[in-house]
């Protein structure tokens, strides 16, 4: 009877510690708080197997003490909760790298063909505004993560409304969300791969499975905290690209005849644009907006899960300002002839140094006989 009673205080100290990981106490939310109330539970003996005895021992909470470390050592607990520790190191800091290198990358390269679309008013309007619906909603699935610690995507979540049903639904078109976005990076590397190497004889399949290789590469490693190590070069590299564009458009746009003034960008959508267009062109803006899409895994491996709340401002306001000025800028530099991915806006020579090679001498003599 005084075992079971000292189980059950055990456990219920093991639940208030997991409770207290997920609320907002500061000292609360530590594994380590959770790992000291577990080590206070006692470990079931085996049916038919002989109790071990503790030598030396001199009382029978010495005994039971020995008996429990020995279990622990053989079963492997102490390891468990190491383990379990490696994967709860990502601050909020970390989690706004991984979420923009999840959204920013694909999102500013193709904002300013949406605002060659949108027009210039629509463009930042629907920038600003979509940004904050963004936030919004990430700051929902991140309540609902704190909520329910046992949902791990977003077919876990449906599942709570919908049943069985919503989580094949949802994890159906979760799988087809990933496998398009990653495809999109696939497109994107092919696009750059292309412009650097400038050999028509290789054909573009071959770039793209290159591409994709690299990508699984960079996927290796085991936790996000080590994963946003890469985030911070990927998010270094995109904006040294973004302002190579922004600044050779705007000096070519400068040095063209009539200057800037010359320039074809309109305040409100072009009179040739469809619906089909418009839709089009406000779904990239929706789709760069995309950095909840991961939520669920990134919080998951969050030591204090509550900080969430900052990295989703953080980045909602980091991609507002680049989305909004990198649009508007190359858009007023380079007009209805703007490319996607934008750094196909820039030209040849300027495009190649962007996607992180210098020009050739063939691209520098044909750019000369082209002028």
């Amino acid at each position: 009877m005084a075992a079971t009673t000292e189980r059950r205080g055990s456990l219920a100290r093991v639940q208030q510690a997991s409770r207290a990981y997920w609320s907002s106490e500061p000292r609360a939310g530590s594994w380590s708080n959770i790992r000291s109330a577990s080590a206070d539970l006692p470990v079931a003996p085996i049916a038919g197997a002989a109790p071990r005895r503790s030598l030396g021992a001199s009382s029978g909470q010495d005994k039971y003490d020995g008996e429990k470390r020995a279990s622990d050592e053989e079963f492997g607990v102490g390891d468990i909760h190491e383990g379990e520790e490696k994967y709860h190191r990502l601050g909020w800091k970390k989690l706004t790298v991984c979420l923009i290198v999840e959204a920013i990358a694909l999102g500013s390269l193709s904002i300013p063909g949406a605002f060659a679309v949108l027009g210039m008013a629509p463009g930042v309007i629907l920038s600003i505004g979509l940004g904050l619906v963004a936030i919004y909603t990430s700051y929902v699935v991140g309540q609902v993560k704190m909520r329910h610690p046992h949902v791990a995507h977003y077919a876990d979540a449906v599942q709570l409304i919908w049943g069985k049903f919503g989580y094949e639904l949802a994890g159906a078109m979760f799988a087809v969300f990933l496998i398009l976005i990653t495809g999109s990076h696939v497109l994107t590397g092919t696009i750059a791969w292309i412009r650097i190497v400038d050999d028509t004889a290789i054909c573009a399949l071959a770039w793209g499975i290159i591409s994709a290789i690299i990508l699984f590469i960079v996927a290796l490693p085991p936790t996000f905290a080590e994963f946003a190590i890469l985030g911070y070069i990927d998010f270094i590299s995109i904006i040294i690209a973004i302002l190579i564009t922004i600044i050779a458009t705007g000096v070519e746009a400068h040095s063209a005849p009539g200057g800037l003034s010359a320039v074809d960008w309109s305040v409100w959508p072009p009179p040739t644009t469809t619906f089909y267009q418009a839709f089009l062109a406000t779904t990239n803006i929706i789709f760069a907006y995309s950095f909840a899409v991961c939520q669920y895994s990134f919080m998951a491996e969050m030591h204090t899960p509550r900080d969430y709340v900052k990295s989703i401002w953080a980045l909602g306001l980091i991609e507002m300002f680049i989305y909004t000025v990198t649009g508007a800028l190359v858009y007023a530099f380079v007009g209805s002839a703007v490319k996607s991915p934008a750094l196909l806006s820039a030209g040849p020579v300027v495009s190649r140094i962007a996607f992180g090679k210098p020009p050739t001498t063939h691209t520098l003599r044909s750019r000369r006989e082209a002028r």
